[in-house]
Formats: C-alpha cells, structure tokens, sequence
C-alpha cells in the first residue's frame, strides 16, 4: 500500500472560478421589482399646496386673447377666427412681435386635447409667451 502526500497545488485548479449566476438570478429579481414599484409610488401622491398671497401680475394695457369655445372654434379678441388665420391675424396685432404674451382662454367644457392643439398652433406660430386665464377669487361651483 502506497501512502500518497498531499501537495498544495493539487487543488489549485479546483477553487479559480466563482459562480456568479445566483448574483444576477437575484439583481434581475430586483430589477424587475423596481420597474413596477416605481411608477407607482409616484402616482397619486396626496400634496396639500399652499395659497399665495402675491397678487397676480398686473395685464397689460391692451392684451391679445385667444378664446377657444365650447364647440371647438376659435376666437381672437370679440372675432372669430379660423386656425389657419389665427398666426396671420396674431402678426397683424402684435406689429410683428413675437415675444408679446398671448392670453388663452377656453371654456370649462374643452378638454385638455383641444386646449393642447390651441397652444400648439400658437407654438407653431412663434409665439412662446401664453399665459392661461382664468377666474380670480372664486371657488369651484360659484356663479361670476
């Protein structure tokens, strides 16, 4: 019977290689639940916002409003307008100068699509300075 003599490199090879598969199974896991868990936790969040007591900005001595009705049309000033008038007539008022504020208007009925397609028109048209107006001191319900 032979007697064999253990040497330190016969295990060498044996110990080289770390299984990293576990490590990514467990970062993919994660992963995973941070994409779903993240939109959430930013939806809804319940924000009590103070009021103000600045005044608001004082008009100017004659504003330019563009009106959008409850049936969709346009208006500049008391006049109706349509879309593809409203960049020329805008010209026409402001002498040219794009950088005056637009006053836009709209009715509570419009949704939120025909309002985005008015500022986009006046966006087009280059005219970047819109301020949206609307009632002063009331609650919601009360009749002006």
């Amino acid at each position: 019977m032979a007697l064999r003599m253990r040497h330190a490199d016969d295990t060498a090879l044996d110990a080289h290689e770390l299984n990293v598969t576990p490590l990514i199974d467990v970062m993919l896991v994660l992963l995973v639940i941070f994409m779903v868990t993240a939109p959430l936790s930013t939806v809804n969040v319940p924000v009590d916002l103070p009021s103000s007591t600045q005044k608001p900005a004082p008009r100017p001595a004659n504003p330019i409003f563009v009106t959008v009705k409850a049936d969709h049309s346009l208006a500049l000033g008391e006049d109706d307008v349509t879309n593809d008038a409203l960049p020329a007539r805008l010209m026409a008022l402001t002498n040219g100068h794009k950088d005056e504020r637009i006053f836009l208007r709209a009715d509570k009925t419009v949704d939120y699509e025909t309002l985005m397609k008015a500022m986009d028109l006046l966006r087009k048209s280059g005219f970047l300075k819109v301020a949206l107006v609307n009632l002063q001191g009331q609650e919601e319900g009360d009749e002006p």
